[in-house]
């Protein structure tokens, strides 16, 4: 398949899968059945999608099992359509028929709490129990090269070609938005279409071919899976005005020359988008988001000089190419300030009889004005400007009450920027490897309820930030850098949700969404943790320490590290830096050694009871 037919077929699908398709059934009083879905979406793409919905829903199932309720639903959805049937089952909402389905099927365990409950409570339940963690699926093994050639030259429909493909995305990322999947598999086609009749074809070139592009074509599903779950994430906990709030920051500085009204209805837009998708009515999160990007494009000349070319695209690059879509530049004629918000002496009547609304154009003004500065902190100064006017429109509050709030906000503003300048300073001092190890250090004293693989992984993913954003200007420090790590933050937080980590980080996942990131920074030692004791299996000193290979010795160093810190909480930077060094002391001489596992069979008890002396100092 070429390049060229790859997109018309790309562009073919998403037209027909979003484009004809009619406002929910919640809108339209229950008159848009399933058998005219499935005339606009015509058979492959309605089955392909019910694949999808089923493998995200019932990702312990098997591949044949979810095949086979998507070929159910499908010919239910091909009976209603033939025969125009007002039957109750053809008048069900498209949910519904969904789940009842999988509540039919009697070898899938684990459902039987959800099952018994009725809509909409029941699918909340069926929502709850997705979970886009490593290991909750075994990790996808490498596709079979010789297979997947075999399998293309047979089959003629990509959808069909690559079922297995869709299933096994889709059930290790229940979040991720259908099209985005739907966009993979055609590239995932377009891959082995390169490698099975490409130049690398025989067959000594296949796994090679497959290996190299593999990751590439995958790229965008971790990372797209990881901002669905936030976004619901933050729905979920925050509620819908944190996630208006949100994208009405994020919107106003990506499209600064729009004015509030069409800023205000994008944000309405994305957010009931969002409830859709983060409930799971897959349909309705397709077409709401054409219709966005329909409203966004015919509108485009009063709303951003930076997305004609987007626009130009097939419908499924379109959207992942506005949101990736520089910030267009700020009016010639706006002003530097917002001082009306402040200075108008009828600011206390407008905030009392349209608080929100009124909140709402501070934050758009503001956030148009400022994209150096990240989302998260527009929040915390439009929730600043929020409690001021609260405080000082109060009967008897000081005539001076407003103009305190500008000193306060210039204090949160150097205190976010010399956070994040402090944070890369270390970073270009110490590199990746020592920069984690400082993360360790600390998120092991706020959590060490956290498994040392979770402390790696989430201090991991602090470094590369580090990494993406230190080395960007000012004006683009701060946006990377707190809007990437509040991706992280965020994994933290849905981890605690699922097992709780400790009251320190329940209290900062659960106040205040905009001021999450300075609340878990600023957390010290767990006072209610009980150390680690000192059993012989905690430190084990083996000949594997002589590894010559870096990064697994800097993974061994990094799991004792954090044991030491669960075993002292209280340590200081001196004793650490005496242990580290008796450490680092005791393997050269053993790794020297002729016997090196004698070696760290003496030497390490006793470097265990000197370390003891350290600590205990």
């Amino acid at each position: 398949m070429t390049r060229k037919t790859i997109i018309y077929v790309s562009l073919l699908v998403s037209l027909t899968v979003v484009k004809a398709l009619p406002r929910s059934y919640r809108d339209t009083e229950g008159k848009t059945s399933i058998g005219q879905r499935f005339s606009q979406l015509q058979e492959n793409n309605f089955k392909a999608i019910a694949m999808i919905m089923f493998a995200q829903y019932v990702q312990g199932g098997t591949l044949g099992k979810a095949v086979e309720m998507a070929e159910d639903v499908t010919g239910l959805a091909k009976r209603c359509a033939a025969a125009a049937s007002d039957s109750p089952d053809c008048l069900k909402p498209l949910d519904r028929i969904f789940l009842d389905t999988i509540c039919q099927e009697e070898n899938l365990p684990g459902f039987a709490d959800c099952c018994a409950k009725k809509d909409p409570e029941r699918n909340d339940c069926f929502l709850s129990l997705k979970n886009s963690s490593r290991g909750f699926v075994s990790p996808s093994e490498r596709p079979d090269a010789e297979a997947a050639c075999k399998n293309h030259s047979q089959q003629q429909q990509p959808l069909t070609r690559y079922s297995s493909f869709i299933y096994e995305v889709s059930r290790r990322h229940p979040f991720l938005y259908a099209p985005t999947i739907l966009s993979v598999a055609l590239r995932y086609d377009e891959m082995v279409k390169n490698c099975c009749g490409g130049a690398e074809a025989p067959a000594h070139n296949l796994g090679e071919c497959f290996r190299r592009q593999t990751p590439k074509v995958l790229k965008p599903v971790r990372e797209d899976g990881l901002r669905q779950e936030h976004t619901c994430g933050i729905l979920k906990k925050f509620g819908e005005r944190t996630l208006k709030a949100l994208k009405l920051a994020q919107i106003s500085q990506k499209f600064p020359k729009a004015d509030f009204v069409t800023i205000n209805k994008l944000v309405m837009d994305v957010a009931n988008m969002h409830k859709d998708c983060c409930r799971g009515d897959m349909l309705e999160c397709m077409h709401d988001r054409e219709e966005i990007l329909h409203y966004v494009c015919t509108n485009h000349d009063i709303i951003s000089s930076k997305i004609k070319k987007c626009c130009e695209k097939p419908l499924l690059q379109r959207s992942e190419c506005i949101v990736n879509a520089e910030n267009d530049d700020k009016p010639a004629d706006l002003s530097p300030h917002v001082r009306e918000f402040i200075e108008d002496k009828g600011i206390c009547d407008r905030f009392a009889q349209e608080k929100d609304t009124h909140v709402a154009r501070f934050l758009y003004e503001y956030s148009r004005r400022h994209p150096e500065f990240s989302a998260q902190m527009l929040l915390r100064i439009g929730k600043g400007y929020e409690d001021l006017l609260a405080e000082c429109c109060k009967p008897g509050a000081p005539d001076d009450c407003c103009s305190r709030g500008e000193e306060e906000l210039k204090k949160h503003i150097y205190e976010t920027e010399s956070v994040m300048k402090t944070s890369c300073d270390i970073y270009k001092e110490k590199g990746d490897y020592y920069f984690q190890n400082e993360l360790l250090m600390s998120f092991t004293k706020k959590m060490p309820q956290l498994t040392s693989a979770e402390l790696i992984k989430f201090t991991k993913e602090m470094t590369a930030i580090g990494s993406k954003c230190c080395q960007l200007s000012q004006e683009k420090l701060l946006p990377c850098a707190e809007e990437n790590l509040d991706l992280v933050l965020g994994e933290i937080c849905r981890r605690h949700l699922t097992d709780p980590i400790n009251p320190g980080v329940c209290h900062c996942c659960s106040s205040s969404y905009a001021l999450r990131r300075p609340c878990l920074g600023k957390l010290e030692v767990d006072e209610h943790y009980v150390p680690l004791s000192l059993t012989p299996g905690l430190f084990t000193f083996r000949e594997d320490l002589c590894t010559t290979e870096e990064e697994k010795l800097q993974h061994k160093k990094q799991e004792m590290l954090i044991n030491l810190i669960k075993y002292k909480p209280q340590i200081t930077q001196e004793q650490l830096t005496s242990v580290t060094a008796a450490f680092a002391a005791m393997r050269e001489r053993c790794c020297r050694d002729d016997d090196r596992e004698a070696c760290f069979a003496k030497e390490g008890p006793e470097l265990i009871k000197r370390s003891e002396k350290m600590l205990s100092a």
